[in-house]
């Protein structure tokens, strides 16, 4: 998977250069109109520097006087050629090819490094693939608010709403800055409107910010896409969900649970946790409640497999629409 992104982007660098090749054609032929001694110029460096290069290697006597000469002569026709184009209002660089990354010219590589750029074109490709790309923008961590959680505490919790969030942000930063070394999935569990996908998204963002790749689906959505694997055969689709580096399963219990949906979410939650492949799961279901819609083996994955959060308090959305309303 990982290697058809590369190729991807290899192939995004390589229709980068062919179509900036084919700027500079239209830019020269226009010089060639407008300022035709300008090209007389570029193609009498041109010829200077293939002399230069004949000189360097024929071993004359008096080599060294040829080279400074040809070398003099060439910097007096760049000069020339810079001050012609600027009298006509080009900038100095209108000959020369335009890259979008100058440390690499698009290549996607300094050397046998990959370029920064090549990050970032991985992370937009990523954030494509997501599926939550707008959400992202505005469910993150830089508008996460713990101030919405009460800080009194309940008689059936051991914590307020408010020191337990603080407690699963703890474990949320947790997850991300461990993600490489760690096999840890993550069980997010409670009643609605208390910031479980909220917090899922932040973690999505954070992740596909640093290069991550994360795929988010409801349940509905993932057990839609088991069932098109199962009959429709498409490898790339389970490629993806299998192989993603972190998939987030969003609002579990509230898709059509049947035999079928049953046997393939096992199986797939299986294969997941034996490669090793990280998930983050969200259920407005109780875990007893879990337990008893899934089976034994489904159960004692999500309860064995995950670090569980439990979330409670005020339905957050209703206390914002609330607050909204009074302004």
């Amino acid at each position: 998977m990982i290697n058809r992104y590369n190729s991807k982007i290899m192939q995004m660098y390589e229709a980068a250069r062919i179509e900036e090749e084919n700027l500079l054609k239209e830019r020269r032929a226009e010089i060639e109109k407008k300022i035709p001694e300008v090209m007389k110029i570029e193609r009498e460096i041109a010829r200077l520097g293939l002399r230069l290069s004949l000189d360097m290697i024929s071993g004359a006597k008096d080599i060294d006087a040829l080279i400074a000469a040809q070398k003099e002569r060439i910097t007096e026709l760049r000069v020339k050629k810079s001050e012609l184009l600027v009298s006509r209002g080009y900038p100095l660089d209108y000959l020369e090819l335009h890259y979008r990354c100058g440390k690499c010219r698009d290549t996607g590589y300094i050397g046998s490094k990959k370029c920064p750029c090549f990050k970032d074109k991985l992370i937009e490709l990523y954030y494509d693939r997501s599926d939550i790309k707008r959400i992202l923008r505005e469910n993150n961590f830089s508008n996460f608010d713990i101030e919405v959680y009460s800080s009194s505490r309940r008689a059936a919790e051991p914590k307020s709403p408010r020191k337990n969030i603080e407690d699963t942000l703890s474990k949320a930063w947790n997850f991300i800055e461990e993600f490489q070394s760690s096999r840890e999935n993550l069980l997010f569990f409670g009643g609605p409107g208390t910031g479980k996908t909220f917090l899922s998204h932040c973690i999505a963002k954070e992740l596909l910010d640093r290069g991550w790749f994360v795929v988010y689906k409801t349940s509905e959505e993932l057990v839609s896409d088991l069932k098109r694997i199962r009959f429709e055969t498409d490898p790339e689709l389970e490629d993806i969900l299998l192989n993603c580096d972190l998939l987030i399963i969003d609002d579990l219990g509230s898709e059509q649970i049947t035999d079928f949906s049953k046997t393939e979410l096992f199986t797939f939650l299986n294969k997941k946790l034996l490669k090793g492949s990280k998930m983050l799961v969200s259920t407005n279901c109780g875990l007893e409640s879990l337990a008893h819609l899934y089976s034994e083996r489904i159960s004692s994955r999500l309860l064995g497999e995950f670090t569980l959060c439990k979330f409670y308090g005020n339905d957050i959305r209703i206390s914002k629409n609330i607050k909204e309303t009074k302004k």
